[in-house]
């Protein structure tokens, strides 16, 4: 018994220090929108330069999801976590004391490097320490307290920098990565048997950890299996869409597009987060007890497609009404936590960092293509009205969103158990 209790004590807090550095990931991905402004007039940006700004968070996170997925599998995730977490904080660090645009470029840069190995360290140490039939509850419970951790990032932010300067708060997050850090390295250990313990009998046991130098041949078992490239499509514009839309243009779309004052925009866009962060553990658990990972996937992802009808079509609504679409918007988007689970299961176990990582990676590559894409169509619009720019940018969102929920029905069933060795003999 009280092995036991160790155990579940240590799990505990392995999940708790990942957690919180998921929370600043989140937050970093979410707050150049609260800030957008303040941005605009310390550094006289225009939209295609603050789109990059934002961006650039994504194109080290996207280009670092393999390599995290491999460096994961073999040197393990609680080294991999420290260093992510040091160098985020290093480079939130840069960011809040940047003198010009390119300190904010190198500053948001590192963030996304260090940021980019935290999500997958994590399901890695889920794996690890849960059994399969408890993954994707805990991996929708990560993203409720990720996404709570992004709401900080937008309607609290927003109110904060009104007292405090945006510096101050983004200083503040460093400090807190660097702490973070610390904490990892002392106290959280790869598996259980790295903590000294004897596995109890529904421990999900260690699965063997492939050799360093064969690390190219377990990359090509995961990137010639197309089941992982459907959930990487999948994530590629469900998530991708979303964080375009949630982590940067959507306060711009909502202030000037429809008028609203920053407050109620950024009100808006917490909302959005909370019904993902809410919904995402209800749908994960959801699979976990039907023993299903696609019907919540395909179900919630046709929701979130159809909350992109109003944007694209240039709808007027009453402000309880655009409130309720942007929360609709939340919790379609949290049946993309069944996409990890598909990405692992499809996989061999060994693998399961370096198959997430590749599925994760799809979702950080459509934002740091889509930031941009949005802030070139909406400086090229010149003499075009502010709502139909936005609505050229909100079809070619809506369009990549479409091409996830195709992906989704595409995708092969797994009744939350690993069935690689099965596929591999039919």
């Amino acid at each position: 018994m009280r092995q036991s209790v160790r155990y579940r004590r240590l799990r505990a807090l392995a999940y708790a220090l990942g957690a919180a550095a998921f929370i600043l990931a989140f937050f970093h991905r979410v707050a150049p929108g609260a800030v957008a402004a303040d941005l605009r007039s310390t550094f006289d940006t225009s939209a295609t330069t603050l789109g990059f700004i934002a961006a650039f968070y994504f194109y080290p996170y996207a280009a670092m999801q393999l390599p995290s997925g491999v460096l994961a599998d073999s040197i393990g995730p609680r080294r991999l976590f420290t260093a992510g977490s040091l160098v985020a904080g290093i480079g939130s660090l840069m960011f809040a004391f940047a003198p010009d645009v390119a300190w904010l470029f190198a500053g948001r840069l590192l963030v996304g490097l260090g940021s980019a190995v935290a999500f997958i360290s994590v399901l890695k140490l889920i794996a690890s320490w849960y059994t399969e039939r408890e993954f994707a509850t805990w991996v929708g419970v990560l993203q409720l307290v990720g996404n709570l951790g992004g709401t900080l990032g937008a309607y609290p932010l927003a109110w904060l920098v009104q007292r405090v300067s945006w510096r101050d708060v983004f200083g503040g997050a460093g400090v807190a990565s660097l702490v973070i850090a610390a904490c990892i390295w002392l106290w959280v250990r790869d598996t259980p048997r790295d903590a000294g313990l004897q596995l109890p009998e529904d421990a999900p046991g260690d699965a063997p950890v492939p050799e360093r130098a064969a690390w190219t041949s377990g990359l090509a078992r995961v990137a010639v299996n197309g089941q992982s490239w459907l959930a990487f499509t999948a994530l590629f514009g469900l998530i991708g869409s979303y964080l375009t839309f949630s982590g940067l243009w959507a306060v711009p779309y909502l202030t000037d597009a429809r008028g609203m004052e920053r407050a109620n925009a950024t009100l808006h866009v917490t909302v959005m987060i909370l019904g993902f962060a809410f919904a995402a553990p209800i749908a994960g658990s959801l699979s976990d007890r039907i023993g299903r990972r696609l019907p919540p996937l395909r179900i919630l992802s046709i929701l979130y497609l159809a909350c992109w009808l109003p944007w694209v079509m240039g709808w007027a609504m009453p402000n309880w009404a655009s409130m309720a679409v942007f929360a609709l918007m939340g919790v379609g988007i949290s049946g993309g936590v069944t996409c990890w689970a598909l990405a692992k299961e499809h996989n061999p176990p060994a693998l399961s960092g370096t198959a997430m990582s590749l599925v994760n990676g799809g979702g950080f590559l459509s934002v740091a293509l889509l930031q941009p894409a949005v802030g070139w169509i909406i400086d090229h619009s010149a003499g075009v009205p502010a709502p139909e720019a936005y609505r050229s940018a909100a079809t070619l969102l809506g369009a990549v969103a479409l091409a996830g929920v195709l992906a989704a029905f595409r995708l092969r069933e797994t009744r939350c158990r690993n069935v690689y060795a099965e596929l591999r003999t039919t």
